[in-house]
């Protein structure tokens, strides 16, 4: 029997790590997970890593070559093919993780960040294949934005491109991780609804489950239900949070003049209840010239894997231009 062509797919998260072999056409084999344990040393993580894709390597029910390895990870640089200042992991200020890999593993490796893997695992096996112009912006703890053009992702001159999360709402407005104020991501993330949660129960009088609830405590799970069955507070804290992420898509789509916008991630999977009002701000603040001619549409990756396919796709995509 012929060998089949399969590439590895990495995510690097602060918490877990999940790796799986992908083939072509997108399906996944023997995908799995690990615990970060982000404050130990990248070589101990390194052995770890090695050590969990032989075993599910070893399982394999069919032949195989592999043929390359992609990796998707915060504050990677795509160039370098190091991990930089990354908040969540303990590896110091640089760590070359393309070199770590390859010791290894004598095969081509790529690294990016999540949102950018996310942006090519959407063109390859998602919503967005036959598009040649898009975005994808990835909603979780914070924002992260992915642009397609000319059928290749963009990085531009240092590397780090899209960072749609860091571009500014309010310069007196919310605190953000990076050191500035006012970021989209402070408004537009998990993190950022339970913000605006906060501040609604602060500003209203409505009854609402929420008030029996720390902001410690408080998730973007419980105002997402709420919301679903009803709340006006919960229903106020989506449709602030979508009226933000509309008026920047709208400047995004003056920036790119994009065929479509995706959001992925854990926030995006509120569906309509986001989708529907960021579509209607998005088309209220858009510049008349390209109004109708951006469509808002969810991801097309399967929920829980698509961080695997999407350092996949990297990689398949980087073996096309080989």
């Amino acid at each position: 029997m012929q060998d089949r062509d399969l590439v590895l797919g990495i995510d690097i998260g602060g918490t877990k790590t999940s790796c799986g072999f992908v083939d072509l056409t997108g399906s996944i084999f023997n995908a799995t997970s690990m615990p970060t344990q982000a404050k130990e040393s990248v070589d101990n993580f390194i052995s770890r890593l090695n050590h969990q894709i032989e075993k599910i390597r070893a399982d394999l029910p069919f032949s195989h070559c592999l043929c390359g390895i992609g990796i998707g990870a915060p504050n990677a640089h795509h160039y370098r093919g190091t991990i930089e200042n990354a908040v969540n992991l303990n590896w110091g200020e640089s760590v070359d993780l393309v070199s770590l890999i390859k010791r290894h593993y004598n095969l081509p490796v790529v690294i990016t960040n999540d949102a950018n893997a996310a942006a090519i695992g959407e063109m390859l096996f998602g919503n967005a294949r036959g598009m040649k112009h898009f975005l994808v912006i990835t909603l979780g703890t914070g924002l992260g934005c992915g642009i397609i053009t000319d059928s290749r992702l963009l990085y531009g001159a240092s590397g780090f491109a899209g960072e749609l999360g860091h571009t500014v709402v309010d310069p007196d407005g919310r605190q953000c991780g990076c050191g500035k104020r006012g970021c989209l991501e402070t408004y537009v993330s998990a993190a950022g609804l339970r913000r605006t949660a906060a501040a609604l129960l602060a500003e209203r009088r409505d009854p609402s489950p929420l008030r029996a609830t720390s902001y410690y405590k408080m998730t973007a799970k419980q105002i997402f239900n709420l919301a679903v069955e009803g709340d006006p507070l919960a229903l106020e804290a989506f449709d602030r949070t979508a009226r933000i992420l509309g008026m920047k898509l709208a400047d995004a789509a003056a920036h790119l003049s994009p065929e479509a916008i995706f959001l992925a991630g854990g926030l995006a999977s509120a569906g309509d209840l986001l989708l529907a009002p960021t579509r209607r701000y998005m088309n209220d603040f858009m510049f008349s010239a390209y109004r109708g001619t951006v469509n808002l549409l969810p991801s097309g990756l399967q929920t829980g894997v698509s961080a695997i396919l999407g350092a996949a796709a990297l990689i398949w995509h980087e073996l096309k231009q080989l």
